[in-house]
């Protein structure tokens, strides 16, 4: 071997990105003779560049797939593109070129930067949304769950977002902002596409337990909260008029005696005849108007200022026959429940402020046992916690908990009621009102109604021939070459339909797409998905905790009903970690705030492999980082260090793996120190990068290793016994960084003289005789308090450690004039003596 010339990142990085790319390096396929592992990070919306978020997630999912590579699985890990959806249109439109252009411009783009990076991909398996031989697929679910009732079209108010120009789904508004542009949504009646997830609600809450061992907790109390399952009775108060009743759901049964008045949704379909002709018919529609223009997310919030108006009607307590006053509320939604809530402003605080801002009545029906009785007047405050039924007639008495059994009870005997399950979960709106997407592949005839298209005509194609327009809106409702077409039942003239499908469907089951990316007769092929998945680890923000998780565990559990997954795959991600984000100067990166850093820019300066290390050793995974100058500069420093070890030690190296010397080559002090060392370190790596994915702490521990051969080279230099620990040691630096800085890695793996790359050496095996040492420092204190060190053979006895702690000169001194009453040896670390 030759001593390497000055590192330079740039000529190795893209000889050796040539060379996997050329080779198919990272090409996978099932191969049932070895156990596979699939890694996966979220795929990329096509924006034109990559960013540092993207850097630090492709290269936590990098590490992962070249150390599971290392540990002999059969690993995939696939890249595509999120390439359908509102920001390419915008972006599009803004730079007065057609969406695909841009789109597929800006994949050429990201896909070389992602090369430049060293990401090891099986570019085989790329996918993109946008493509025909992705969506028509995506069509063909949508036949399916047409044929099994598990689509649907309804007219409702729906999430507007006035300057994007299309619908957005509940869980694509944020504190009431469209979750792409932050403007504020509206209300707007529109017929749309719906996808039932509710039929998979319990499903999809049960099946979380599956992921506790994998998934974060935030993750899953964040699913948990969004399905919201609420277990309680349904009650029905009929109209003092007698035209009707008004059912509620209710969790406490136990208070239906305490309601004093009713709130209904300003939407609630009983609503109109409730207020016409009434006294304040004028103030109750202002009302309406004023709530219905309100995001339905921010009247779910706490901090929601509560208003409410009177309709001027009555419904009755079908317990008591009281009279209860029906009120409008700007809290309660339609779609929620029942959309109305029986108000018990003395046991529920919400209907507790409400009560007291406008005036009404409390009753105490719940009394707690052992204190002084509540009453109407001491109340400061609703009474949530549990106690003894009062002013409750037959239930007098009963524990609350026990109240609620019996006053369900009693409501199904009396036909008044029934118990019943609520959900938070609401189906989920997949029609969008823009261009750039998957067209909904149905058509609509004036004699046979709505009518699918037939699977041979798949895929319906997005005409990439039409204009789009400045403000947003879709120009297919305007381009008769799409929307006119054939019946194809009665051959009659037919249009199409012009909404595309929201985005989110695309990104729903592109994973599964991955295991069989070329395949044109199907989606998928049932013994590759059977093999790859799940994926077994997935690696994305926490921002996708509730959109993009939610809906791709839904479409994993229908796409196994429908016959396309096997039945025994029911959960797409085995394992979820969620990355924090890379800041600089405190707060996320933006262009607006004018604190990015360009990876480009970077990678030109320093290599990718540095980029790659300073952004795994910047912080834990989970954990946001500050982007930091002197930081990569440290992590450049860092490579052009083991460079010139290399540089320093090549002539006496030999080309052997990690960990290879034994306890015989290890004849001196230094060479006993290097060999522990390197065993330590190949201990607490693999324990680090395999089972905690804290790359952080391992590249510590590489770079103390590091460190400790740069003291003990020159001596080991110089017999061949140290020669031995100082090659071993050296591959196994190279070895361990391998999966985090893969070209300086490979670089000088070949140059030490092996015929194979370092990608196909197994991950090293350090060795327990490796981890003892002949001498065992110890430290001592007197009282707690540190007073001294020895060493002391690691084969010494309790008794002999404490003999040699109590003659140490510097104990000895501190032990004048006291008595020694204790000694507590803790085997090769402390001694602590107790004395007066």
């Amino acid at each position: 071997m030759s001593k390497p010339k000055r590192y330079d990142p740039a000529a190795i990085e893209t000889k050796w990105q040539s060379r996997w790319e050329n080779e198919k390096t990272y090409a996978c396929h099932v191969d049932k003779d070895k156990k596979k592992y699939y890694v996966l990070e979220m795929f990329p919306y096509p924006s034109g560049n990559l960013h540092m978020g993207h850097v630090r997630n492709y290269s936590i999912g990098d590490v992962v797939a070249r150390f599971k590579r290392m540990q002999g699985f059969n690993v995939m890990h696939p890249m595509g593109w999120d390439a359908f959806g509102l920001p390419a249109e915008n972006a599009a439109i803004k730079h007065n070129i057609h969406p695909s252009v841009w789109t597929h411009a800006n994949i050429d783009n990201m896909r070389a930067q992602l090369k430049r990076l060293g990401y090891s991909y099986d570019w085989d398996r790329e996918v993109a949304t946008c493509d025909e031989p992705y969506y028509r697929w995506e069509q063909l679910f949508f036949l399916r769950w047409l044929e099994k009732g598990l689509v649907y079209r309804k007219k409702a108010s729906q999430n507007w977002c006035p300057h994007c120009n299309t619908v957005l789904a509940n869980e694509q508004v944020v504190d009431g902002l469209c979750w792409r542009c932050d403007t504020p949504v509206v209300q707007k009646e529109l017929t749309q596409w719906f996808l039932k997830i509710t039929d998979y609600a319990d499903e999809l809450l049960a099946d979380l337990s599956k992921l506790e061992s994998g998934w974060p907790d935030r993750v899953l109390s964040m699913q948990r909260n969004w399905i919201g399952k609420s277990v309680g009775a349904e009650i029905t108060f009929p109209l003092e008029s007698g035209e009707g009743d008004i059912k509620v759901f209710t969790t406490r049964p136990d208070t239906v005696f305490g309601v004093t008045f009713m709130t209904l949704a300003p939407e609630h379909p009983l609503v109109e005849s409730l207020i016409s002709g009434k006294p304040n018919e004028a103030e109750a529609r202002a009302f309406i108007e004023r709530t219905h223009n309100m995001d339905r997310i921010d009247r779910q919030s706490d901090s929601l200022e509560k208003e409410g108006v009177f309709t001027g009607s009555y419904c009755l307590n079908p317990f008591t026959g009281r009279q209860v006053p029906i009120w409008l509320g700007n809290f309660v939604l339609a779609e929620y429940g029942t959309g109305a809530v029986m108000a018990v402003p003395a046991h529920d605080q919400r209907d507790f402020d409400f009560s007291k801002k406008y005036g009404m009545e409390r009753i105490v029906v719940i009394q707690p046992e052992g204190e002084a009785p509540l009453t109407p007047e001491n109340l400061t405050e609703a009474y949530t916690a549990p106690g003894v039924l009062v002013n409750s007639g037959e239930f007098d008495g009963l524990p609350n908990e026990d109240a609620k059994k019996a006053i369900a009870d009693a409501l199904e005997a009396s036909g008044k009621g029934k118990r019943t399950t609520n959900w938070r979960l609401r189906d989920w709106n997949i029609s969008r009102q823009r261009y750039w997407g998957a067209p909904i592949p149905v058509v609509y005839c004036d004699t046979c109604g709505m009518v699918p298209v037939p699977e041979d005509q798949l895929p319906v194609r997005l005409p990439l021939d039409v204009q789009t327009h400045t403000d947003g809106k879709s120009p297919l409702p305007h381009t008769p070459e799409f929307y006119n077409c054939t019946c194809p039942k009665c051959g009659g003239a037919a249009k199409r339909e012009t909404d595309t499908m929201d985005t989110f469907v695309e990104s729903s089951w592109y994973f599964a797409r991955y295991t069989d990316a070329r395949n044109d007769k199907a989606p998928f092929d049932m013994e590759a998905l059977r093999y790859w998945l799940s994926v077994d680890q997935y690696i994305g923000g926490v921002e996708h905790a509730i959109l993009h998780l939610l809906y791709a565990r839904f479409f994993t559990k229908v796409l196994r009903d429908l016959g396309y997954f096997p039945k025994e795959i029911d959960e797409p991600f085995a394992n979820l970690l969620t990355q924090g984000m890379v800041l600089k100067d405190g707060s996320k990166m933006s262009k607006s705030k004018g604190n990015t850093v360009d990876p480009t820019e970077m990678i030109a300066k320093y290599g990718a492999d540095t980029v790659r290390l300073f952004c795994l050793f910047a912080a834990p995974p989970e954990r946001d980082f500050d982007w930091s100058d002197t930081g990569i500069e440290g992590a450049s420093r860092f490579l052009n260090r083991i460079w010139r070890l290399y540089a320093d030690t090549c002539e006496v190296l030999s080309p052997v793996g990690a960990c290879s010397s034994t306890a015989a080559d290890a004849t001196t002090a230094a060479a006993k120190e290097v060999r522990l060392k390197e065993h330590l370190t190949v201990k607490k790596a693999g324990e680090d990068i395999g089972n905690r994915y804290q790359f952080n702490t391992a590249i510590a521990a590489i770079m103390e290793l590091v460190n400790a051969l740069y003291l003990a080279k020159d001596e080991l230099a110089t017999t061949e016994e140290g020669r031995k620990i100082l090659s071993s040691a050296m591959a196994t630096v190279l070895t361990l960084l391998a999966p985090i800085t893969p070209h300086v890695c490979e670089e000088l793996w070949e140059d030490l003289g092996h015929a194979r790359s370092i990608d196909q050496e197994p991950w090293p095996e350090w060795k327990e005789d490796a981890l003892q040492r002949d001498v065992l420092t110890v430290v001592i204190q007197i009282n707690g308090k540190l007073r001294g060190k020895i060493e002391v053979p690691a084969s010494a006895s309790k008794e002999e450690v404490e003999q040699l702690a109590l003659t140490e000169q510097n104990i000895v001194r501190h032990l004048e004039g006291l008595t020694v009453r204790k000694v507590v040896v803790i085997p090769g670390k402390l001694v602590n003596v107790v004395a007066n």
